[in-house]
């Protein structure tokens, strides 16, 4: 039975679900996405995405008029296999079919690209055996690209990231609910000072970098919590 934390945009809350791996994810139609599929190569057990995310896979599925093949959704910072500020981590991105030939992929991104409801599709020159399509939030904290700017009142899937990364390292948010509130605040300033950056309890550019780096990669800790 997976937990599943959905940050509802419209209500600006988050919300959480119990799902067998074999039912649908939280707000999907027609079982189009099950939670085994969106976990993909996640071992976790606590998933997290938003609801403008499923909706957006909802009409996706809709206007390409056919199953769609999941190969990488969500995944955990610590358990690595994307880059460091992937939307993977965020749960709002998708690689998808990685079973089609190469002119099956071809309709697959131009149904995407042109379907409007995705922020970010990328180049298929950039993607050669897969499709990626995700629902990322502009603007960026690093004019690289990445995760935006969060601070105390923030709500949502990046903040769930961040306390992720803090309590894999040993800063105690004292849970893991997408919420910025006191105690990831003073969590994040106890890191901040640790790492030699602006304890300003604010996780911009700098901050993003630094944590990210960090977990990435670094498996389980007896600290992490779900």
């Amino acid at each position: 039975m997976a937990k599943i934390l959905v940050y509802n945009e419209d209500a600006n809350r988050m919300e959480t679900y119990y799902k067998g791996d074999s039912q649908a994810m939280p707000y999907n139609t027609n079982n189009t996405l099950l939670v085994r599929e969106f976990r993909a190569r996640s071992s976790s057990q606590t998933l997290w995405t938003t609801r403008s995310t499923m909706l957006a896979w909802n009409a996706q599925r809709y206007i390409y008029g056919a199953p769609i093949y999941v190969g990488a959704a969500f995944r955990r910072p610590w358990e690595n296999a994307h880059g460091i500020q992937s939307q993977h981590y965020a749960g709002v991105a998708f690689d998808v079919g990685q079973i089609l030939t190469l002119e099956q992929r071809q309709v697959l991104y131009n149904s995407a690209r042109n379907s409007g409801v995705w922020s970010y599709v990328e180049p298929i020159n950039q993607t050669p055996s897969w499709v990626h399509f995700d629902k990322r939030i502009f603007p960026p904290a690093c004019i690289s690209g990445g995760y935006p700017t969060i601070r105390f009142g923030s709500k949502g899937v990046y903040v769930l990231i961040a306390q992720d990364g803090l309590n894999t390292l040993g800063f105690s948010t004292k849970g893991l609910d997408g919420v910025f509130g006191n105690n990831t605040n003073s969590a994040v300033i106890r890191y901040q000072s640790s790492r030699g950056l602006k304890a300003d309890g604010i996780i911009g550019c700098n901050t993003w970098r630094a944590l990210q780096n960090e977990v990435v990669g670094i498996g389980r800790k007896n600290t992490t919590i779900d």
